[in-house]
């Protein structure tokens, strides 16, 4: 018996552009897997991107927050964190001032997370974000 999916497609959540096919998140027996998120603005999806990382790491999660938001999911959930930077020498300690507004430090509760360095991004972003999220229903 496979366990039941529901696709999850966030109205107030950064759109997926015409050309791709995705829901925002699907969730299946306990799982959230959402899917990568750009710093594009979801209440102005078509402007410009921010300049710099902190700016565009922040509408990331921005993006994620209003995800996780809408499944009944919170960070604290998140068991699994993948970043894609395309300038990774440059961007990595800045962006860990951002992820550390929204993962606890204590140690505990820290999921796990592979950080990726990319030679491009969509939009000419400077980073994506994905994550797989857990609850025990």
């Amino acid at each position: 018996m496979s366990a039941q999916k529901i696709h999850h497609v966030v109205p107030d959540a950064s759109p997926p552009p015409p050309s791709s096919l995705y829901s925002h998140a699907v969730e299946a027996a306990g799982w959230l897997y959402v899917t990568g998120q750009l710093p594009s603005d979801p209440d102005a999806p078509e402007a410009d991107l921010p300049s710099g990382i902190e700016a565009q790491a922040e509408l990331c999660f921005k993006n994620l927050s209003r995800i996780l938001a809408h499944t009944g999911y919170v960070y604290d959930d998140t068991v699994f964190v993948r970043i894609y930077l395309s300038e990774f020498d440059r961007d990595f300690a800045a962006f860990n001032t951002v992820y550390a507004r929204y993962f606890r430090q204590d140690g505990l509760r820290l999921p796990s997370r592979t950080t990726i360095g990319v030679a491009k991004l969509g939009r000419g972003a400077l980073v994506e974000i994905d994550l797989v999220g857990y609850k025990n229903r």
